[in-house]
């Protein structure tokens, strides 16, 4: 037991000795002095416990002036103790009023405020998101796909639902299609719906909102029909989107919790499928005017200046790149009619996906065939859906391992078929009748191209000479030289062929803005035949080479010839645009004395000039 116990004991013990005096005595007087004394006693001990604690507290007013004391000081101005537990301590961090004044007003009314807690990675998840990069290397269904979605994200949270859906309403084919979704379930069903008697017909029947605000669970799956599993769901609110005045699709929301929406989120909502209708009218009409550029840059390529189409690979190739900005395509076809042959055959194709397609130089089937009818008839042939198809695409024996949508254009000039320009698309449904009618009506222009084109070729056939420097071509120059040998042999007259090579050059566009090899190539024709005389044969063998006979001529005359003709050429200045530069050739000669071989003595003119090719050029060489 502590002192400060031992004492309040001994204090206690005087009243119920002093409550006994008077039970024990019989005297008045000892009676009346104990009983004032035990009232003295006990008022004592009431006032001074009560004026203690008085004198201990502190007003409220004055605890902002009164300052913590020292640990070794003394707490209380007496040294009466207090019970355990009722000890108290003034705290007073400001030693100055503070006050409130114009400089610190703001500052102090703003620290007041309670800051919201933010996680560590607050500012870098919020730039995510609003720095997130727009798809542009995609077509423009996905870029509104990506747009669909954010919107369809912002309306979930706002109204706080399960899942979020977009349908697309097929008014031919009465079906839905599921385009975008947000959802807190993976039971979603990817897929499209035809038309029923539940919440989303009644939408579509319609045409005005359904609300839903309590869905007993039996129902659910009747009601809610693009879960592939039953998800508890409790409300339901749909309201359709309107693009121009036709119904065009259904934004939905529904959520696990009753009345979870009302007449207000409606509304709400209705203002949403207007922003989704405005950003489909601007996403048409950006679309629009994307393609019809595309489509003006593809046609122009064409009609390029510097496209002479000498080839048909260079035909083929410039027919691909400039069809793959018409209309969208995975796969491109381009079936072409051999005279020749009379035959219809695959030959350029173009496959963007891996999948089994076609190969070239494959012939068509013009019997029962998606492409045959179209060249039979010179009607374009559109199939949507070609797994419905009986008829196979060019062959009977083909064999392609991916379905979708299929267009075979006929290019038809003036009542002749050239050829067929085939597109394919993975997507169902791709080509509209407009797209058909525009590619239809931009094949004229490619069927004139091919139709000048076969017949350039057949009159090039037709002609003996060519037509750049009006020497003899190939055919004409073999058979003319057959002739004279012939006549040389019998006369027993000497003679040689000159092949004169055209020395390579930098070929540069902006150095000579264009391609200098055409005027080149008539300067250094014209050049040789003012040194020809009439006895002479001139040809024009192949691009860069001329071929010149020298009848009853030594080979040792022919060189002496060549020598003067590479000096002259090297010497002579070529104007080319407001350039000049100097060029020149490399000469090989071959002897025809006794010979009647044209092949062989060509053959051996091109070993010496291959010889003065290697040299470096600008140089002549001769074999006999």
């Amino acid at each position: 037991m502590t002192d400060k116990y031992k004492k309040r004991l001994l204090i206690f013990i005087f009243i119920p000795v002093l409550i006994a005096i008077p039970f024990l005595t019989d005297d008045l007087m000892l009676r009346i002095i104990s009983s004032v004394i035990l009232v003295i006693y006990v008022a004592f001990i009431i006032f001074l416990r009560d004026s203690v604690k008085a004198e201990t507290t502190i007003p409220i007013e004055s605890t902002s002036s009164i300052s913590k004391p020292p640990k070794d000081s003394t707490t209380h101005a007496t040294d009466y103790e207090t019970d355990e537990g009722e000890e108290f301590q003034i705290i007073s961090p400001n030693k100055t009023v503070e006050i409130l004044t114009q400089d610190n007003f703001s500052r102090t009314a703003t620290s007041n405020k309670k800051d919201v807690f933010k996680p560590q990675n607050f500012k870098e998840h919020f730039d995510k998101i609003v720095h997130e990069e727009f798809p542009h290397d995609v077509n423009q269904d996905e870029q509104f796909g990506f747009v669909l979605e954010k919107i369809l994200n912002v309306v979930k949270d706002a109204f706080m639902a399960h899942s979020a859906v977009f349908f697309w309403y097929n008014k031919v084919k009465k079906r839905l299609t599921l385009e975008r979704f947000v959802s807190s379930s993976s039971h979603i069903a990817r897929k499209k719906f035809d038309l029923e008697d539940d919440i989303l017909g009644k939408i579509i029947q319609k045409e005005e909102p359904e609300l839903l605000t309590d869905i007993s669970p039996t129902a659910e799956i009747d009601v809610i029909r693009y879960y592939t599993a039953p998800q508890g769901i409790k409300s339901f609110v749909g309201v359709p989107l309107f693009y121009g005045k036709s119904l065009a699709g259904i934004l939905a929301l529904d959520s696990k919790v009753n009345d979870a929406f009302g007449i207000e989120s409606v509304f709400s909502l209705g203002r949403v499928v207007r922003i989704i209708s405005i950003i489909i009218s601007m996403f048409e009409e950006k679309f629009s005017e994307t393609l019809a550029e595309q489509r003006l840059k593809a046609l122009l390529s064409v009609l390029s200046y510097d496209k002479k189409f000498e080839t048909e690979s260079e035909l083929f190739t410039t027919l691909e790149s400039s069809v793959s900005g018409l209309i969208p395509w995975d796969a491109f076809t381009f079936v072409y009619y051999y005279a020749d042959e009379q035959k219809f055959k695959t030959t350029k194709i173009v496959n963007r996906t891996s999948l089994k397609y076609i190969g070239e130089n494959l012939e068509i089937d013009l019997g029962r065939t998606l492409v045959g009818k179209a060249i039979l008839s010179g009607i374009p042939v559109k199939i949507d859906d070609t797994s419905n198809s009986d008829y196979p695409r060019f062959s009977q024996t083909e064999e392609v391992s991916f379905d979708g949508s299929f267009l075979a254009i006929p290019m038809v000039y003036d009542d002749k078929n050239y050829g067929v320009l085939c597109f394919e698309s993975l997507k169902k449904n791709a080509y509209s009748n407009e797209d058909v009618n525009f590619v239809k009506n931009s094949m004229k222009m490619f069927a004139f191209i091919l139709y000048s084109y076969s017949t350039i070729n057949l009159l090039k056939n037709l002609l003996s000479v060519d037509i750049e420097t009006k020497a003899l071509n190939y055919d004409s120059f073999v058979e003319r030289l057959t002739v004279d040998l012939v006549k040389a042999s019998e006369l027993k007259i000497p003679g040689a062929v000159a092949l004169i090579s055209i020395d390579e050059f930098l070929e540069q566009d902006s150095l000579f803005e264009g391609n200098p090899f055409p005027k080149v190539l008539k300067a250094i024709s014209q050049m040789i035949k003012d040194e020809m005389t009439p006895l002479n044969i001139f040809g024009r063998l192949k691009e860069r080479v001329f071929g010149v006979y020298f009848f009853n001529s030594s080979p040792k005359d022919v060189f002496v010839w060549a020598e003067k003709l590479r000096i002259k050429i090297a010497r002579k200045p070529i104007a080319v645009v407001s350039k000049q530069t100097t060029f020149t050739v490399s000469i090989g000669i071959s002897s025809t004395s006794g010979k009647t071989d044209v092949h062989q003595i060509l053959y051996d003119a091109e070993l010496a000039l291959k010889k003065a090719q290697e040299k470096g050029g600008n140089s002549v060489k001769i074999t006999n």
